[in-house]
């Protein structure tokens, strides 16, 4: 079983984080560092991938960049997105060579990564066929957008958990017209602890992935 690093970030701006996992790809492409998942939050930024339409954003860049967003073009998969403070954020940086080296198969592995998350507080969320993320009913909780190169993975999903929803209202979330967006302590109406969010994911992706994470990165117990 390889094992799995777990860095857990803090809040960054989204520009560092690109830094960030641009150096740790080049490095795990040499093998010179083990897989690695980054767990973060971000300050407020919207992405727009690879498949972004420029009508999906309803204020220009330059009017968002005003209010006080960042906004990137970036190479990730899929359409516009919002990030900010109270997101659980994760980038793997990870190998999926030999055994694993299925794009369907990552993505749809991520989404059980969420939908295992949002169990352990209660949260019953569910793949949605065509669509990417993790649902609550008609409403996505959990955002992906991935990039590979030579099967080394970038990027990856977010889970809603305090944010201010009031970002996404700025935009169409991932192009879909007619869904809504929802968060953990939205659907339950009370507080939940970032860390423990971090250290569920840290857990779930450990299991999914078939990695072993290290005693120093292994989750805190909950007290």
């Amino acid at each position: 079983m390889r094992p799995l690093a777990v860095q857990r970030l803090g809040r960054i701006r989204y520009a560092d984080g690109l830094d960030l996992q641009a150096s740790l790809v080049t490095e795990r492409k040499s093998a010179s560092i083990p897989d690695t998942l980054l767990l973060l939050e971000h300050d407020p930024v919207f992405t727009l991938g690879r498949n972004a339409q420029p009508q999906n954003l309803r204020l220009s860049e330059e009017t968002l960049r005003q209010k006080g967003f960042d906004v990137f073009e970036i190479g990730r998969g899929g359409d516009v997105t919002f990030h900010g403070p109270g997101q659980v954020v994760g980038y793997p940086i990870i190998d999926l060579s030999p055994d694993r080296r299925d794009v369907h198969r990552y993505v749809r592995d991520l989404e059980d990564v969420m939908i295992r998350t949002c169990a352990d507080f209660d949260v019953q969320a569910s793949q949605v066929p065509g669509l990417t993320g993790a649902w609550v009913g008609e409403d996505k909780i959990g955002a992906i957008g991935v990039r590979i190169s030579r099967w080394v993975t970038s990027h990856g999903f977010a889970l809603n958990v305090s944010t201010d929803l009031a970002g996404f209202d700025l935009i169409v979330p991932c192009g879909i017209q007619d869904k809504g967006v929802t968060s953990l302590e939205k659907f339950l109406g009370r507080t939940i602890p970032l860390d423990d969010v971090m250290d569920s994911f840290a857990r779930h992706f450990a299991a999914v992935f078939d990695r072993q994470l290290p005693p120093e990165d292994a989750p805190r117990e909950k007290g």
